[in-house]
């Protein structure tokens, strides 16, 4: 399961509108508003004196999937429930209403809203653009924490936020990932003299995955017949860099869980690379990394922000098929990737991780780190086609693809291969999520 929908089309007419399912203690609500606007929860409590929340993705597509409500008369039995529309819907004689889930859809005509209460439900990704705050990312930042906390912020900005410290062996790992001239019995003597750590890679190296051949007798025989020193220093970074901080138990409902996301971006990132042409193709393994920590902002949110993430989980949930960044923006005022970007490269993170990680939402980023970030753009929108990632479900374009020297038909034959590992991955997953408990 995954948190995000098919994202309506572009350049619709006003005439496209979505409905939304929402309950609380009393019953249930429904929500009518134009199709690509973002459902403004604040302005649904503050219209109804109700706490509504939006029902889960499968609670909505059953409800929806009812068979009275399929056929023309369907919306007409909806309205036994409360019906609040947006008054942009009331601009039209008549809409095109859909359900995102349950891709159920009804035209009506403007008479059959006549009972219904009209207020302002929506905002647009514009209007959230218009009044993001201005400045570099830690000028956003620090307004986002200023507005949400009684701190004055005087000091540097990683001493306010409260975040845990490295442990030593990471920062030994960080060394290493940014010495050139390191080997691989130096990456081995860090393993060895961390328990915690040494239990991971010989796990790692003893999983279905990666289909050792004969038994893995030690330290040494994991790293480097099996795995090798890149695998091997960039997952034990990326989980290190992961464990510092919880995975939120109150995220979106029906979501993509932390570490499966993480473990397939990861291998999906890197199986593209090593797709592209040798003359352009970046590091498989700085891809790798990439991937494995390009949702680590979601858990700075969640740390930052505890009330405030409990609230962008519900905005989330209301509005499946928007952007993630835009609905942070509304939310809290700052995205994961602003806040997730900064906290790395502060950490002295890889340039190509840290341009990958802040911008992997921007196609035209043309900076030297360019392949990292369309890598991560390409392989997150792939794996939400298959339900793997959260976020609105996006067609990736040729243009893209191309700019990396992948095809479509490349594109989609990396996703069947990897797809063809799932049980595999899976079972690496639960090995990753083990060694944070």
């Amino acid at each position: 399961m995954s948190v995000g929908v098919q994202v309506a089309p572009a350049g619709h007419d006003g005439r496209n509108a979505r409905l939304v399912l929402m309950h609380d203690k009393e019953g249930k609500v429904l929500a009518l508003l134009p199709a690509t606007a973002l459902l403004n929860l604040a302005n649904v409590w503050k219209t109804t004196g109700r706490q509504l929340q939006p029902v889960k993705g499968s609670d909505a597509q059953r409800f929806f999937e009812q068979d009275a409500l399929q056929n023309a008369a369907g919306f007409q039995k909806l309205q036994s429930l409360q019906l609040l529309v947006d008054e942009q819907c009331l601009q039209h004689e008549g809409l095109q209403v859909s359900e995102p889930f349950s891709r159920s859809d009804w035209t009506i005509s403007a008479t059959e809203l006549a009972g219904a209460q009209s207020c302002k439900l929506s905002i647009h990704a514009e209007e959230i653009a218009l009044q993001a705050p201005a400045g570099n990312d830690e000028e956003v930042i620090t307004s986002a924490v200023k507005k949400f906390t009684e701190l004055r912020v005087q000091q540097r900005l990683e001493d306010t936020l409260g975040l845990p410290s490295m442990s030593p062996t990471t920062q030994k790992i960080l060394m290493l990932r940014s010495d050139p001239d390191a080997e691989i019995t130096d990456l081995v003597d860090v393993v060895r003299v961390d328990p915690s750590l040494s239990a991971q890679v010989m796990s790692w190296a003893a999983s279905p995955y990666y289909a050792a051949p004969g038994k893995v007798a030690s330290i040494e025989d994991a790293v480097v017949r099996v795995l090798g020193f890149e695998l091997v220093i960039n997952m034990a970074l990326g989980t290190a860099m992961g464990q510092m901080l919880n995975v939120p138990k109150n995220g979106p409902r029906g979501g993509t869980p932390y570490w499966l996301q993480a473990v397939y971006c990861a291998t999906l990132a890197e199986k593209l690379c090593k797709k592209m042409p040798a003359a352009q193709q970046p590091k498989p393994g700085m891809a790798y990394l990439s991937g494995l920590l390009h949702n680590f902002g979601y858990l700075l949110l969640a740390h930052l922000f505890p009330p405030q993430f409990a609230l962008l989980a519900r905005y989330i949930e209301a509005n499946p098929h928007f952007s993630l960044e835009a609905i942070e923006q509304q939310v809290i005022n700052v995205t994961r990737e602003q806040i997730g970007g900064w906290l790395l490269s502060s950490w002295a993170l890889p340039a190509e991780v840290c341009d990958a990680i802040r911008y992997q939402n921007q196609t035209d980023f043309d900076g030297e780190n360019q392949a990292y970030v369309q890598l991560l753009y390409v392989a997150n929108r792939l794996l939400r086609q298959q339900g793997l990632s959260d976020g609105p479900v996006e067609h990736v374009s040729d243009a893209v693809l191309e700019s990396l020297g992948l095809s479509q038909e490349v594109a989609q034959e990396t996703v069947s291969e990897l797809m063809a590992d799932d049980e595999a991955i899976r079972e690496l997953t639960a090995l990753l999520e083990k060694g944070q408990q």
